[in-house]
């Protein structure tokens, strides 16, 4: 009788594909991992780091009126500026908005990205970073704008370019918040990071970690002798060069601690005790 054979099983080859498997999901996770956004605690990140969700057109027009407007025509309008941002630049062969390595890029051209929800008081975080002679800003409640601009660009208009990024700039001239309090601009290549607070028409912005405006009013740009709207959306504008934002993240608040940070500067948050307690 011929001696039985027996079969090994083929472990080696079958540990050998798992563990190629269980690498290439590794991989994966670890990339989906490193384009999901991670707010801090109490914040919501606003841009996902894979497409334009929760975004859509905007352009410098008054909210209030936007909103006053019949819903088609409003419909037809907003329609009009997202369409505006998925045209492909035929020089590049892209969306003028787009993703990227898990970053939300602009070309410098069409409409600005505008957020599908309003906001009313808040702390706003943003990372960007542009080129040499970029022009962008960040419209609060619909408002322009916290500037970013070049500061090594010519000046010739003495629009303000060499005192840096980050100032209300469409206040009016020579009011508080109008220029930067100093330059924290970092140089290009470089990403810049902003963080600000809104509260009431009350702004205070920080650029790099440095204070740049301080508890200012921030205008209203479409008309000075009304305040800034009560909630508005947050707006990416942009032209003139590419601009790249990430952390785009959000935490709302709410009436105590607007009356704390109100109080806190000095200010009358605008209620009277009308019951003594007896």
């Amino acid at each position: 009788m011929a001696p039985m054979k027996h079969t090994l099983p083929r472990r080696g080859f079958v540990s050998a594909a798992v563990a190629g498997t269980a690498l290439l999901l590794g991989v994966a996770a670890t990339s989906l991992a490193q384009s999901e956004p991670r707010p801090p605690i109490g914040f919501t990140a606003l841009f996902n780091g894979r497409d334009l969700m929760g975004w859509r057109g905007g352009d410098t027009f008054d909210y209030r009126k936007l909103m006053a407007m019949p819903e088609a025509e409003r419909s037809k309008m907003i329609e009009k500026w997202t369409a505006s941002m998925h045209e492909v630049n035929p020089k590049t062969e892209k969306p003028h908005w787009y993703v990227e390595n898990g970053e939300l890029v602009n070309d410098g051209f069409g409409a600005y990205a505008s957020t599908d929800t309003p906001y009313g008081d808040f702390e706003f975080m943003v990372d960007y970073k542009t080129v040499p002679k970029a022009d962008s800003g960040i419209y609060l409640r619909g408002v322009p704008q916290v500037q970013i601009w070049d500061h090594t660009e010519a000046d010739p208009q003495n629009l303000g370019r060499a005192k840096g990024s980050g100032g209300l700039w469409n206040n009016s001239p020579g009011k508080p918040g109008k220029d930067p309090l100093v330059l924290a601009d970092k140089p290009f290549g470089e990403w810049n990071s902003f963080r600000t607070l809104m509260v009431g028409s009350r702004v205070s912005v920080w650029l790099n970690g440095q204070a740049v405006v301080d508890h200012a009013v921030l205008e209203n740009y479409y008309d000075r002798k009304v305040p800034v709207p009560a909630t508005g959306p947050i707006r990416l504008q942009t032209h003139g060069g590419e601009i790249r934002w990430r952390n785009i993240f959000l935490r709302p608040i709410a009436g105590e601690e607007a009356n704390s940070i109100l109080s806190r500067k000095g200010e009358d948050p605008g209620f009277t005790t009308i019951f003594n307690g007896k």
